[in-house]
């Protein structure tokens, strides 16, 4: 062998990079160890860093609730007064709210009350009406009111879904309600149904004043009705009152004649 070939040594003959083949390989490990330590220690650092600084902006960020308005606008404060006072008013009517309220001895006959202005006994009775109608003024009439009926319950359930207002008390709505989606507290249904059906027939019957002078008491009971049970708060109830006289006036300017009547009705 030449004399400048490197002589392997007994104790690394079983070493496989003491070979001359492996050298470069063995040399490598420890710059590329040394190469990663401060990488490390770099990345680190920047992580610590970057962690302290989303900690240091989530501490100063503070939550809505805790934030305070320094300059409040007129307008916010008037509303703001507006619903406290509405919410202030709706509780201390709530007076059958539960069984252990002051009048909740009255809470059913009260709730009866409520019912008699609910839409499926008057979607149910006009159709049943409808059907056992043999005039042509009569059908008119009645479909027109049923048209109502249902214009009445896809404008409540459209507006309580999207303002979203919960009521006064937390009150689970029953089943019918659920059907006839009148889940949330504005605008009120039973309100605006029992405005645009006493209305309907003030202007379309001939009733005695006795029993005109019922219908806007019905009106009246039907809404305070739920305001006594929590149900609603009382613009709630007015806002229904609202809605219900311009869905009678909406009505009024669609009205559908005798002939589209006719033609609707012989189709049952």
């Amino acid at each position: 062998m030449p004399a400048q070939q490197r002589r392997v040594r007994p104790r690394d003959r079983n070493n496989v990079l003491a070979r001359p083949e492996f050298m470069s390989l063995g040399q490598s490990l420890p710059i590329l160890q040394e190469n990663r330590g401060p990488n490390r220690k770099q990345s680190g650092q920047t992580g610590n860093s970057t962690e302290g600084a989303k900690e240091r902006r989530q501490s100063q960020q503070l939550p809505e609730e805790d934030c305070m308005q320094l300059n409040p606008s007129f307008k916010g404060i008037a509303w703001s007064s507006l619903m406290a006072i509405d919410i202030a008013m709706s509780k201390r009517l709530g007076v059958c709210a539960s069984t252990g309220s002051s009048w909740g001895s009255a809470r059913s006959m009260v709730k009866l009350i409520g019912i008699t202005s609910h839409g499926f006994p008057w979607i149910g009775g006009t159709i049943v009406c409808l059907w056992k109608s043999n005039t042509l003024a009569g059908q008119e009439v009645l479909t027109n009111l049923l048209l109502a009926l249902f214009l009445d319950i896809l404008t409540v359930a459209g507006l309580q879904k999207l303002v979203k207002r919960r009521g006064p008390y937390d009150m689970t709505p029953g089943v019918l309600d659920y059907l006839l989606l009148d889940v949330y507290a504005f605008p009120a249904g039973h309100a605006s149904r029992a405005t645009m059906v006493s209305k309907f027939f003030l202007n379309h019957l001939v009733l005695a004043i006795p029993i005109r002078i019922l219908l806007v008491l019905w009106a009246f009971m039907a809404g305070l009705s739920r305001i006594m049970i929590g149900r609603h708060h009382i613009s709630d109830v007015l806002g229904g009152f609202v809605i219900g006289y311009l869905q009678f006036n909406l009505v009024e300017f669609i009205w559908l004649s005798s002939n589209t009547c006719q033609m609707i009705t012989s189709l049952w």
